[in-house]
């Protein structure tokens, strides 16, 4: 059955025509583990002191539900939703070829999800071509802005800040988002530099002339400016469409998600300071999440994660029946994905479900099974009559629904078309 589409009113005229576009970047995850820095590592009170340092020149905004905000993230019922922007708002002597910029725009939009019972976290990109109605909103700067109809999604940081955009997923998504920050270019090289690279395996060469990326087949270590082209590159992935970027940049995410977890780098508190100050060194936080006590706060929470239960998932869209290039919301599929989020449900994603412009590495080595505990010999352990609570439901995405874990091992798939 063909998917049913949310299609935005049209009384606002779109402002896309005179944009020059530009690749997106979706790093902004790890801005998750950063928070964590010497938490992980040497406890709560010395993480305290560390945020202090970390957040001590952070700038910060309001938002319109600034003072709904919970004091706890970890307390938050339903779980909590913190709003990650990618700008191409770059400083004069970044290291970013500065090219032509036509106002300052919010390319990458991921919502992350973070279950009250902090086992499962979920991380929604949005499309920048996606076309959505943006509900009257305060901006940065104090000033009103009115609802608009059949807007780009990419222009609404340049139009209203931080503040406008979290009121926009708000709207589209009907879940409270209290917490947001924006990155820049620059913060992405300092981070993948900070880790020493990022494996990332291709399937065919990308070749993307509007980068500048060529990479042969194989697995690459990218980090610097290596690592933001092959973030940005559209022509150079799948079938070249801003969906098959999404899907190729997981594949960069959840093997950067894996380094950070898995790798070794919760082991080096030198690793994980320099990591923590490259996100927040190129941040805006709100207000809300700028706090030492709530970085603490969100580290605490974050800690027992593993790369299996980070979920990146694209927000379902079809192609935009009144305008080629753009996108619209699919109504099915979304609708699905909005009320697992607002029941805060449990889900796994179906079967082949990764994007335009990923597949799964054949090669890769599966992970060794854990064993089962060895039977104990002693004497029997004495009934109890405590109440056993039932296991969690866990329900299964549409396979129309695409995305992976951090834990699975994807390739980019590769497109000389650039």
């Amino acid at each position: 059955m063909p998917q049913q589409t949310r299609t935005p009113g049209r009384r606002g005229a779109a402002r896309h025509g005179r944009l020059r576009p530009r690749g997106p970047f979706r790093a902004l995850v790890t801005l998750v583990a950063s928070a964590l820095a010497v938490l992980l590592v040497s406890g709560a009170s010395l993480a305290a002191i560390t945020a202090q340092q970390l957040t001590s020149s952070v700038t910060s905004v309001a938002l319109d539900n600034e003072t709904a905000a919970p004091k706890e993230i970890s307390a938050i019922p339903g779980g909590a939703n913190i709003l990650l922007i990618g700008s191409d708002q770059r400083d004069p002597g970044s290291a970013v070829d500065a090219g032509v910029v036509d106002g300052v725009r919010n390319d990458v939009n991921i919502l992350v999800h973070l279950s009250e019972d902090q086992t499962q976290l979920t991380a929604v990109s949005f499309p920048r071509d996606l076309m959505i109605d943006r509900p009257a909103c305060t901006g940065d700067d104090g000033a009103a802005h009115p609802a608009a109809s059949y807007q780009q999604f990419n222009t609404l940081y340049g139009d209203g800040g931080i503040s406008c955009t979290v009121a926009a997923v708000e709207s589209m998504t009907g879940l409270s988002v209290y917490y947001a920050g924006m990155i820049t270019f620059d913060g992405v090289i300092e981070m993948s530099n900070a880790l020493g690279g990022v494996d990332v395996c291709v399937t065919q060469r990308i070749r993307d002339t509007d980068t500048g990326l060529d990479l042969s087949a194989g697995t690459h270590s990218l980090q610097g400016k290596d690592a933001l082209e092959f973030l940005r590159t559209r022509h150079g992935v799948g079938d070249g469409s801003d969906l098959a970027r999404i899907s190729s940049q997981q594949v960069f995410l959840s093997s950067m998600m894996r380094t950070i977890i898995s790798g070794g780098t919760l082991g080096s508190p030198t690793t994980l300071y320099k990591l923590a100050s490259a996100a927040l060194g190129n941040m805006t936080l709100s207000s809300s999440l700028s706090s030492p006590d709530t970085l603490v706060s969100l580290a605490l929470a974050l800690r027992n994660l593993t790369p299996a239960d980070i979920v990146f998932v694209q927000y379902p869209v079809v192609d935009d029946p009144d305008q080629a290039g753009r996108v619209v919301p699919a109504e099915s599929d979304a609708g699905v994905l909005e009320t697992a989020l607002q029941t805060d449900q449990k889900f796994t994603l179906g079967d082949q479900s990764e994007g335009r412009g990923s597949t799964v590495d054949e090669s890769a080595v599966p992970a060794p099974e854990t064993p089962a505990p060895a039977a104990t010999t002693g004497p029997a352990a004495p009934e109890t009559t405590a109440p056993v609570e039932p296991a969690p439901v866990t329900t299964t995405l549409p396979s129309t629904i695409t995305g992976q874990t951090a834990a699975e091992a994807t390739c980019s798939v590769g497109s000389s078309r650039g």
